[in-house]
């Protein structure tokens, strides 16, 4: 089965959705780990064990006692985001927690997870009064239920959004996928970022092949349609980090370790037994070696001279496009602020964001685009790109991570535009390379040596038109080097030679 037929059949392309769940079940047909809490064990000791006598003094541990093993770090915050509600069930009076569902997915899922990568986390319970909003504090905020998300007023809102640019995660799961909840949670994300996109994430991406190497995974269906296909996961990207990730298929019941419940809930959809725990360990896998880079992208460098009226200087502008067009914004002020030290040439520490349906080679000789995920330019952008290029303009682009799907997209689009050229590895002994600094051997980050070893020379493309580079290109990202911050899963140049090489680049367009 395709995508296109699977994203359509599942209504996951915004045109059909999949019915109601929960509210359709008997008050008998009770899913098992759905919405009740595990049941307590059993306490061994009598009556009047039963409460120690009041005041109850502080006793200090003999020497001979061991003391407490310290409770491990919490990772997971499984968010109550409605409230309790009360049902009739086999003619008792029982609360209901739909935000509950399931109820030790998440538990099951640490358990695994912290066996197979020899961690050491916890998760636990919580709802919006009892929530710091603090990364530090609880890295991941965890949704999950067949209950719609209520909208979130203003204050909550913010809250949100500020806990993931400070370099929170939010994990959300569709319990066997339930129609309401997956709209109710699209619409809030929205709210949070409005011009960020929330989308399937690429086949290339980091949690596909964090911990767990995943090309296919077994869907179920209702009761009858069960089949295997690539993983359905979507996700928000700030910078390079996807801080929110979206299950609109079912993982929970999964990680629950259970069938799906597929005779109660026949229009569900499931991502079933082991490949939904895989998946979820990949998660947490990403998540964590991501801390550092979320983190630290808390802080940002700013173009300080933003406001200031554009002087005889050096001024960048960036391509604004539909394929994350802005994963990494220390990198430009970064790299302008190593220019100004080690070249002539004279910087003004700004940006502006252009269209390509507007662009003008006089306001703009040189154009600077990157991203994430694939994008396609339309028909206007297309013509009005090729007048900008064949005018003398000069377009300098990188794939943000070393994305394989911006790569693709990028080379598709720049056919488009050129069709009579074609990208061509610039040889060593190319001006551009000795334009300020000398370049012919470079490092690479981690990923790149893994995958290449022995790669030790640099590898941009270009074409040239009447003599001159108009298109410089690199697939492996310069922009996470300009940046200096520690991304884990960034396929590039080392940041010393991706600052030099930026350098070089920039300065040859330039004066050339």
């Amino acid at each position: 089965m395709n995508r296109f037929s699977f994203n359509v059949m599942f209504g996951l392309a915004g045109a059909i959705v999949l019915g109601p769940v929960a509210a359709t079940l008997a008050q008998d047909g009770h899913i098992p780990g759905h919405g009740v809490p595990p049941r307590a064990k059993p306490h061994r000791r009598s009556a009047a064990e039963s409460f120690p006598p009041l005041p109850l003094p502080a006793t200090p541990l003999r020497r001979s006692e061991r003391k407490r093993e310290p409770a491990p770090p919490a990772l997971f915050a499984k968010m109550a985001y409605t409230d309790t509600v009360f049902a009739l069930r086999n003619g008792k009076r029982v609360a209901q927690r739909e935000w509950l569902n399931v109820t030790d997915d998440v538990a099951n899922l640490m358990k695994w997870t912290n066996s197979k990568l020899g961690i050491r986390y916890r998760h636990f319970e919580t709802d919006w009064r009892g929530f710091s909003f603090d990364p530090a504090e609880i890295p991941v905020i965890y949704w999950t239920g067949h209950q719609p998300i209520p909208e979130l007023d203003d204050t909550r809102v913010a809250k949100l959004r500020a806990y993931l640019r400070d370099g929170g995660t939010i994990v959300a799961n569709a319990c066997c996928g339930n129609a309401a909840f997956r709209e109710s949670f699209r619409r809030e994300i929205a709210r949070l970022f409005p011009r960020r996109e929330c989308a399937r994430l690429p086949e290339d991406h980091p949690i596909f092949s964090a911990y767990y190497k995943i090309g296919e995974v077994r869907y179920q269906i209702g009761r009858d349609k069960s089949f295997s296909d690539a993983p359905h996961i979507e996700g928000l990207n700030i910078g390079c980090r996807t801080a929110v990730f979206f299950a609109p298929i079912d993982l929970s019941n999964g990680w629950f370790g259970q069938q799906p419940p597929a005779e109660q809930v026949p229009d569900g959809a499931w991502i079933v037994g082991t490949d939904a725990t895989q998946l979820g360990s990949n998660m947490v896998t990403y998540i964590i070696a991501c801390h550092q880079y979320a983190r630290m992208r808390a802080t940002q460098t700013v173009f300080f001279q933003k406001g200031d009226p554009t002087r005889d200087q050096f001024v960048l502008a960036q391509v604004v496009h539909a394929g994350d067009w802005d994963p990494t914004p220390s990198a430009l002020p970064s790299l302008l602020k190593f220019t100004q030290s080690n070249s002539t040439l004279q910087t003004q520490f700004k940006r502006e964001e252009v269209s390509l349906a507007a662009v003008d080679v006089f306001e703009h000789p040189v154009l600077y685009m990157t991203g994430l995920r694939d994008f396609k330019l339309s028909p206007a952008e297309v013509e009005r790109l090729r007048t900008y290029l064949t005018s003398g303009g000069v377009l300098v682009a990188d794939a943000a991570c070393g994305r394989a799907s911006f790569d693709r997209a990028f080379r598709r689009e720049i056919g488009r535009v050129l069709p009579k050229y074609t990208l061509a590895t610039l040889p060593l002994e190319h001006p551009l390379y000795q334009a300020v600094f000398p370049v012919r051997q470079v490092g690479y980050t981690p990923l790149v040596t893994a995958e290449t070893p022995g790669l030790r020379v640099p590898t941009l493309e270009g074409i040239t038109h009447d003599g001159a580079l108009c298109v410089i290109y690199s697939q492996y990202s310069l922009s996470n080097g300009w940046e200096q911050m520690p991304f884990p899963y960034n396929r590039g140049y080392a940041d010393a030679d991706a600052l030099k090489i930026g350098v070089n680049i920039f300065v040859y367009a330039m004066t050339h």
